[in-house]
């Protein structure tokens, strides 16, 4: 009979997600950002004692500061929208009309399952019908989604929306390719798979067009 922790950990397993946003509370950011962090450093303080660490030693003192820290104000910092990057668009003036790729664009993101780390690259992708975005936009859009308890699924899609709605296009793909700790880590224990996920909008469904995506992303650009 499988039961309700059971059938939690089988979602978490099979790498499920249940909605293309992420699960948010309604009071979520009531509280300050310094309160978060108070908070939090005495369930971390509780999760470590409970495991039997001595919080006096003075390697440990500290870790329930810097682990709360580092929850609101640096990989989960994604969550709070006052931290959404601007999306600052320009008049293509120059009438570029093939497709501009961001390749590369560095992943830091933490599995929502294990909160376990994702790691790897996106490759982002528009064609512009009439505005342009600078090209640190879209990494601080990859790293705005990313700094969250994610599912590379929804984080994939969600930038292609933030994109599409930037850019007032569906002409908007990202494929991303990256390595979940949860499967190198720990269960199998994998350390050389990887995922690899991919959202094509407008333009980008024809199959011509989501070749030549592909084909640059492939490109060797090392310098």
């Amino acid at each position: 009979m499988c039961t309700f922790e059971d059938s939690h950990d089988t979602i978490g397993e099979n790498h499920l997600m249940t909605n293309v946003e992420n699960p948010l509370l309604e009071n979520a950011f009531d509280i300050s950002d310094e309160e978060k962090i108070e908070k939090i450093k005495k369930d971390v303080a509780n999760i470590l004692t409970i495991l039997g660490m001595d919080l006096s030693d003075d390697s440990m003192k500290g870790t329930p500061n810097r682990v709360a820290k580092m929850f609101v104000r640096e990989i989960f910092g994604g969550l709070n929208p006052k931290n959404k990057p601007s999306h600052s668009t320009f008049e293509n003036s120059y009438k570029y009309g093939e497709m501009l790729v961001e390749k590369n664009i560095t992943v830091y993101s933490t599995c929502e399952h294990h909160l376990l780390p994702i790691v790897g690259r996106a490759h982002v992708a528009y064609i512009s019908s009439g505005r342009v975005i600078g090209l640190s936009k879209m990494n601080r859009i990859v790293d705005y989604f990313a700094k969250r308890p994610q599912v590379q699924e929804r984080l994939t899609m969600q930038i292609v929306k933030e994109l599409q709605k930037a850019l007032n296009t569906e002409d908007v793909a990202c494929v991303i390719d990256a390595k979940h700790l949860c499967v190198n880590s720990r269960g199998i224990r994998d350390i050389e798979s990887s995922t690899v996920t991919a959202e094509y909008g407008g333009a980008f469904k024809n199959e011509a067009v989501k070749k030549e995506f592909l084909n640059y992303i492939q490109l060797d650009t090392k310098f």
